[in-house]
């Protein structure tokens, strides 16, 4: 099966379009996390969390960022902990936003394959040669058409002489690359701005940010999905929670990572519902 059909059937199984993000910060951590050594804190963290989230979702995404600041011993803990969470089941996408020129997008395509994620993010300003090596590499790619930081606008939504914007031009991109390349739509963006976007990528999926602590909502996501779907995987969106997910307040009696497992089911249930309602 080709990475968005693993993609497609993590959701199918899971019965839900969530991805739980992997964005290991010591300092939001648990005190008992923030006593030990921050390398050993992150470890200890992500075997946690994937064991307490991978019942709610199927998808999981790795913010690369987030280890790579602690050079190998970060590197070999996100590969240790992506390894965890295929033990699981779980459908990984590596969140590394690569960009580079074709020769050497493919050392990067290479490392992500051998690490053992199925879809990678991607930046596509240097057009599709940076994208296609990771596809040879076997790898799906969410690469960033619309995304949903506020600052996104002084490019992603420049007009282009021949209509449309630098978002939608990026979209046809994507869709002349075949059905292994999705979007990263966010859902902060104007609700005729996605729609534009799904109107030039029918079938394509989209990996949605910003729904949560960015203020994105699911009736801003609902306005994204697939029309006609029948199943989590056919709506077309995988909606991606990250900080309210991992730093939960905890309530009462609750240790943190149950407070983990609470919010990753919330979350997963709100994202059943796109297709339940």
């Amino acid at each position: 099966m080709d990475a968005m059909g693993r993609l497609k059937a993590a959701m199918d199984k899971a019965g839900s379009c969530a991805c739980i993000g992997i964005d290991p910060v010591v300092e939001k951590m648990a005190d008992e996390l923030k006593e030990v050594d921050p390398p050993l804190a992150m470890a200890m963290f992500c075997k946690v969390v994937l064991d307490h989230v991978h019942e709610q979702a199927g998808v999981v995404k790795f913010q690369s960022a987030c280890f790579e600041r602690y050079g190998h011993v970060g590197y070999a803990i996100l590969e240790q902990s992506i390894a965890l969470a295929k033990g699981y089941g779980l459908c990984v996408i590596l969140d590394a936003k690569r960009g580079d020129i074709g020769s050497s997008a493919a050392h990067y395509a290479a490392g992500a394959a051998a690490m053992g994620a199925d879809l990678i993010t991607c930046s596509p300003y240097m057009g599709r040669s940076s994208i296609e090596p990771f596809l040879e590499a076997g790898l799906g790619v969410f690469a960033l058409c619309r995304t949903s930081n506020p600052d996104a606008d002084e490019l992603q939504s420049l007009a282009v002489e021949d209509g449309g914007t630098v978002a939608t031009k990026t979209a046809e991109m994507i869709t002349g690359l075949g059905d292994q390349v999705g979007a990263v739509v966010g859902a902060t963006n104007a609700p005729e701005e996605t729609r534009a976007i799904r109107g030039i990528m029918p079938d394509g999926m989209f990996l949605v940010p910003g729904v949560g602590a960015q203020g994105g909502s699911m009736e801003d996501v609902r306005k994204m999905c697939r029309a006609g779907a029948s199943t989590h995987g056919e709506l077309g969106v995988c909606i991606n929670a990250s900080r309210s997910v991992l730093y939960p307040e905890v309530v009462g009696d609750e240790d943190w990572y149950d407070a983990v497992k609470r919010e990753a089911g919330v979350f997963a249930e709100l994202c059943r519902g796109l297709l339940e309602e």
